[in-house]
């Protein structure tokens, strides 16, 4: 999948040692979908549509998860972006599909998040199609 920004900008490549690292620090495995972005796209920030998303560099999501304290507020979460505002988004470890879920950072509990995506390629697809 070309994943696309209206108006913004995908890095580089993420280096596979980064990669690496990543997957090695976690415990768990990343979507497939999201591992294929990462070697191609290290994060990036910008408008899908009308939507803006800031997709966090390999080397953030561990320090970004870790002070948002994810793991206290809402365990099983993994957050990869934020929508720029207050909300981000994040894999449902919980599930073994790990969909998408968008929460919101002030008053993170599961019970606010809602799944918003099967996978990375449809969530772009979904953020493109919401205000057309």
């Amino acid at each position: 999948m070309k994943y696309r920004l209206i108006d913004g900008q995908l890095n580089p490549p993420a280096e596979p040692e980064a990669i690496d690292r990543l997957s090695k620090s976690l415990g768990f495995s990343l979507p497939r979908s999201y591992i294929e972005f990462l070697k191609v796209h290290n994060g990036g920030e910008g408008f899908i549509g009308e939507n803006y998303i800031i997709l966090w560099r390999a080397e953030e999501l561990t320090d970004f998860n870790r002070e948002y304290e994810v793991t206290t507020y809402a365990p099983g979460i993994f957050l990869f972006a934020s929508d720029g505002g207050g909300e981000g988004y994040g894999f449902d470890r919980e599930d073994a599909a790990m969909p998408i879920v968008h929460i919101p950072f002030i008053g993170m509990e599961w019970q606010y998040a809602e799944t918003v995506a099967r996978d990375l390629p449809e969530l772009f697809a979904r953020l493109a199609e919401i205000n057309e």
